[in-house]
């Protein structure tokens, strides 16, 4: 099978691509724009290789998804049904969807707290409400008002350049994308929501009866609600492109109708640092586990839930490590530490400095375990 990209400049040549039968190491191709083509032997080549075809809209909304065969489990769909028709057990599984996303909205606070101090946020008072919430209605209010919160304090770590207020106010979420973040935080669900769609095929569950999310023609309601514990990806995704700077003007483009839209340049960006973060392993029952993996765990999980397999539910676990090396404390430790002190502690002049001018550049970075640990040991006198 050969896959060529689209040609996005004249004097750069597209990317080729040429995958052998039983050889292909790729489980998902996204497709973005409007121009192209696509051949029914690829078609087929896929599908029997169990790849998964995603059609994105120049809007970064999913137009169609192929996948392949799904898990025929007619009992499982049927109590998926029986599910959502039965209020108590509706309420308790879409309660069970916020509280994840609550605990991982945590999450993405305090590592942003680490480096832009001015951030300041609690969501116990909300919390304490979703436990006694009886009525979908009533959680989602209560979603709501979370989410106005972290993305006003979400906005403190945004450059100003990016013209990013708020992702909604108190009134109404965003319907379209006016600015550089937005767009990219679309582009990144609609991926997200693929992902999604692929573990709700594979455990036999129906893409769209979902329980936090109303019912909607054409609306994959349990996507949706799937998306909700695993949000928090696509924002640090976006985060980690704005805070390394890879990002620039070239990769938008403004539409006639004023709206803001990503080249096919910037798609690959944001692309690839959101596979990154899917791809990153994180524990989960002794196991080490990529976060791609463990959506799909999580899935399977509720339907096992929802035939009687298992008895209870949880989609908070697992957890995401947040500490960072660059956050605030650390980069005013490495400006303030003078040259002599550092000699001191066994380092060289040299290493100091580029580490003084990574904490100036005001990007991320890292920094060897016991050169860390020398640094947090060392105090100002």
């Amino acid at each position: 099978m050969h896959i060529r990209e689209g040609r996005h400049t004249t004097d750069i040549e597209p990317k080729r691509y040429v995958f052998s039968p039983q050889k292909t190491d790729i489980d998902h191709i996204i497709v973005y724009g409007r121009n192209g083509n696509l051949i029914l032997d690829a078609v087929r080549w896929l599908i029997k290789h169990n790849v998964q075809i995603t059609f994105l809209d120049w809007n970064g909304k999913i137009l169609s998804t192929l996948q392949p065969p799904e898990t025929t489990n007619v009992k499982t769909k049927f109590a998926q049904y029986h599910a959502f028709e039965d209020d108590e057990s509706r309420i308790t599984i879409a309660r069970k969807f916020i509280e994840a996303k609550f605990d991982k909205s945590i999450v993405v606070m305090d590592y942003l707290k680490q480096r832009y101090p001015e951030i300041d946020f609690d969501f116990s008072e909300d919390i304490e409400k979703l436990k006694s919430a009886n009525s979908i209605k009533e959680i989602m209010g209560i979603e709501g008002g979370v989410a106005w919160k972290y993305w006003n304090e979400f906005n403190k770590a945004i450059p100003g350049e990016y013209d990013f207020c708020s992702r909604i106010d108190q009134y109404r979420r965003a319907t379209g994308a006016g600015d550089k973040v937005n767009v990219m935080l679309n582009y990144g669900y609609a991926l997200l929501e693929a992902e999604c769609l692929r573990a709700i095929n594979t455990a036999g569950l129906d893409a769209h009866v979902g329980f936090l999310h109303e019912m909607n023609p054409s609306k994959n309601s349990l996507a949706y609600d799937l998306q909700e514990p695993f949000r928090f990806l696509v924002d640090m995704a976006v985060i980690n492109l704005i805070e390394s700077n890879k990002m620039d003007n070239n990769d938008f483009i403004r539409t006639e109708s004023y709206s803001l839209r990503l080249k096919p340049s910037g798609a690959k960006k944001v692309t690839e640092e959101f596979n990154n973060l899917m791809n990153k392993k994180v524990p989960y029952k002794k196991q080490s586990v990529m976060w791609s993996y463990a959506l799909l765990l999580k899935t399977r999980e509720l339907a096992q839930y929802l035939v009687g397999k298992r008895k209870t539910i949880d989609f908070i676990k697992p957890a995401y490590n947040v500490e960072r090396q660059d956050s605030d404390d650390i980069r005013q430790k490495i400006l303030n530490i003078s040259y002599s002190d550092w000699k001191k502690m066994g380092f060289s002049k040299g290493t100091l400095h580029y580490m003084k001018k990574n904490a100036e550049a005001d990007k991320p970075f890292t920094m060897n375990a016991h050169v860390r640990e020398r640094l947090e040991m060392w105090e100002e006198c």
